[in-house]
Parts: structure tokens; C-alpha cells; sequence
């Protein structure tokens, strides 16, 4: 029995070193260096881009003519210097403060009692006695009885802030003239890296005469904000715990 349980701790322990191991090898090898920068490329060539597709109305088409001094697309009589092609930088205006209490209580108490017995059956009641190992009253044959309680509370309270400013490029223009932007920030100090990223789709109408839009304006928005470093690190569970959390079913 003992040796059957040190070989289910050992298989246990390699499991997590084989979940574990490569990112463990690769923490490893960071030790004592700055987390690395990632290199700035186009966000189109990347692997992991897929461009955006919606449902659009039919294309609009401007009447452009060659003699005039005003033309239907145009937003201002003067030229307009806000982003408007792919390639182009905006300004994003990200300004959260988002503030929840959750608080749930439950609580449940379940009583059961069943019994049965064997009065009569042709007689045979009688012979219980001889087919079981002692004799048994008939009448009485059954009696279970549970009770189960359970009582659980839970409060979340989360208070978050997030106001900055961050530049963002057009990456595609779509049939009904809306703008898919992405942007992406990264600043080290020491051992620390933060990491800002924002996508989603704005209308052009929604650009200010400075070049900026609000994030309340971008539709199908994603705003990231974190990093990753040795802070982080200390925040987070040790890779044992959380597997501990996910299978203990109690």
C-alpha cells in the first residue's frame, strides 16, 4: 500500500514537472536579465493578424469633380490633417474608472428519512431469517435517514482607473469607410515591463479636429493593460498552485 502510494506521489511530481518544464526552463534562463523589447514591425505581417470583417451597407462613392474648389468627400474646405488612410497615427483618449460591488449569499439545508419493511409475502416473510446471517424483524427491514447542509458567501469589490494616451495606426479601411486601428506600447523600467495595446474599429466622424478619438468611441474595443516582469511575477501563484486549484474538486 505504501509503495503504491509513493508511486502515485512520483507520478504526480513528473506531471507537473513535464506542465511546468518549459516554462519553467524559460524563467529560468531569464534570470538576471531585462525582459526583452519587442521589435517594431508591421502589425499586418504578423501570425497571429486577422483583418477585420463586418457587416457593411453598399459603398458609397463620392462625386469628385476635377473643377471644383469644393469636393463631396471632403470634411473641411482647407486640407484636413486628420488620420485617414491606412498607415496613418492617431491619438486614443482611454480614460476608464469603472467601480462594481458583488455580494451573493446562499445557503441550503435538504432532511431525508425513508424506511421499508416486509410484512407479508406468500409466507415467505418468515424464511428472511434463514437466507440472511441473523435473524431480522420483517417489519423493519430499511431506515435511512440524511441531512446535508451548505452555506457559502462571496463578495467581490473592484475598483479600477486606467487614463492615458496613446498613438494608434489605421490598419485597414473598411467598405463603409470606418477605420480598424491598432496600437501597441511598451515601456522597461529596470526589470519591469508595461505593456499597452488597444484595437477596434472608429468612424471618421469621431476623429476631433486634433487627431484624437476617445476609447467610448471604438467599437468591438480591446484595451489591454499589464506587463510581465519580476513584480508581476510575485502577484501571481506558483504554477503548483494553480494546478492544485484546478484539480482539487473540494
Amino acid at each position: 500500500m505504501q509503495n503504491r502510494n509513493l508511486k502515485s506521489t512520483f507520478i504526480a511530481l513528473m506531471a507537473c514537472s513535464v506542465l511546468g518544464g518549459c516554462s519553467t526552463a524559460d524563467r529560468i534562463s531569464k534570470i538576471g536579465k531585462a525582459p526583452e523589447m519587442t521589435k517594431i514591425s508591421n502589425p499586418m505581417t504578423q501570425d497571429d493578424y486577422q483583418p477585420v470583417s463586418l457587416p457593411m451597407p453598399t459603398q458609397k462613392y463620392s462625386d469628385k469633380k476635377n473643377n471644383s474648389l469644393w469636393q463631396s468627400h471632403r470634411t473641411t474646405f482647407f486640407e484636413d490633417q486628420r488620420a485617414n488612410d491606412v498607415g496613418d497615427i492617431i491619438t486614443v483618449m482611454i480614460d476608464i474608472q469603472d467601480e462594481a460591488t458583488i455580494k451573493n449569499e446562499t445557503e441550503r439545508d435538504r432532511t431525508s428519512d425513508e424506511a421499508s419493511g416486509l410484512d407479508t409475502m406468500l409466507g415467505y416473510e418468515q424464511a428472511l431469517n434463514r437466507i440472511l446471517p441473523q435473524a431480522i424483524d420483517n417489519t423493519n427491514l430499511a431506515d435511512f435517514d440524511s441531512k446535508s447542509s451548505h452555506k457559502g458567501t462571496g463578495k467581490i469589490k473592484r475598483d479600477d482607473e486606467i487614463k492615458l494616451r496613446m498613438a494608434a495606426l489605421i490598419t485597414q479601411i473598411l467598405p463603409n469607410g470606418n477605420m480598424v486601428i491598432h496600437g501597441k506600447q511598451e515601456v522597461r523600467v529596470n526589470f519591469e515591463k508595461r505593456l499597452l495595446q488597444v484595437d477596434g474599429v472608429i468612424r471618421p466622424e469621431d476623429i476631433s479636429v486634433s487627431n484624437t478619438v476617445s476609447y467610448d468611441q471604438i467599437a468591438e474595443a480591446r484595451i489591454i493593460y499589464g506587463g510581465e516582469g519580476q513584480i508581476n511575477d510575485m502577484q501571481q501563484p506558483r504554477y503548483g498552485q494553480q494546478l492544485y486549484d484546478i484539480l482539487f474538486p473540494f
